[in-house]
């Protein structure tokens, strides 16, 4: 987003991105929203992997709107769960599954494009919505991206890793590789130690087994850090998601916010 900043010279240009894309879901006929922030970077999930994702580089500007965004959306009257011990896709994932376990909702829409919240599409019941590029992934949508089904996306996740969330995978697994074994063994426990038992379409089968057999432990760790938290207690019913208005001190936040100033920067073309 184009930088913005209010009377006290605050960047806010986060916060106005957010709460448009919130009230944009709301107008195209959401009925029951909710949002999870990383209320702080750092999870359990720091202790079991040294080199998993920290707040480390995260620009000033960006963190420091963090708590007006709690404050905005919660104005705006949209529900907001501030992650601590656990984080945002962890939310995502309780909530998602909380919802589909009621008759009543139609249809769950997860908005992030984070890969590992592949893992918690359903059929067609609970998708996963990429806002920027309008992109909509069924369960179908997931296996042809990854080459996996939804449940073996943290398995997948293992084998090749996830730079965003900062654990390297296995040496020699990439994507077509991971794709085409564990789309015929589908967990890493089932996939049989000698190669030629395996049957698929990849290279250096021997090697692959080899290195998994070497690096079990860290691929089943990676797994773990892979694997989205489910039983999260967010909420009883999903009548409490529902979305009644803006509150009563929505109109002095939302009139700062329309007041910020927005300045867009263009570099001048070189010779």
């Amino acid at each position: 987003m184009p930088s913005a900043r209010d009377g006290e010279g605050r960047e806010v240009a986060a916060v106005r991105g957010v709460l448009r894309s919130v009230l944009g879901m709301i107008q195209s006929g959401a009925t029951h929203v909710a949002v999870a922030t990383d209320h702080i970077i750092e999870s359990f999930r720091n202790a079991l992997w040294p080199g998993y994702k920290t707040g480390e580089g995260i620009e000033p500007d960006l963190w420091a709107q963090f708590p007006l965004l709690e404050e905005v959306l919660s104005a705006a009257g949209i529900v907001v769960w501030p992650m601590v011990e656990f984080e945002a896709d962890d939310a995502l994932a309780a909530a998602a599954s909380i919802a589909a376990g009621d008759p009543r909702v139609e249809r769950v829409v997860i908005c992030t494009p984070d890969k590992d919240l592949g893992q918690c599409v359903r059929g067609t019941r609970v998708v996963q919505l990429n806002r920027r590029t309008r992109t909509t992934l069924d369960e179908e949508g997931i296996v042809k991206k990854f080459g996996v089904s939804p449940a073996s996306i943290p398995d997948y996740l293992a084998l090749v890793g996830d730079a965003a969330d900062g654990y390297p995978g296995l040496p020699g697994w990439g994507a077509k590789s991971s794709a085409a074994v564990l789309a015929k063994f589908h967990h890493l426990e089932a996939i049989p130690a000698d190669s030629r038992e395996w049957r698929v379409d990849v290279g250096n089968a021997g090697g692959l087994a080899h290195t998994l057999a070497q690096e079990h432990d860290r691929a089943m760790l990676f797994r773990t850090l892979a694997t989205l938290r489910t039983d999260i207690p967010l909420f009883e019913d999903v009548d409490q998601l529902e979305w009644h208005g803006p509150g009563a001190s929505f109109s002095s936040l939302g009139a700062r916010l329309d007041a910020a100033v927005t300045t867009v920067s263009r570099k001048r073309k070189g010779k």
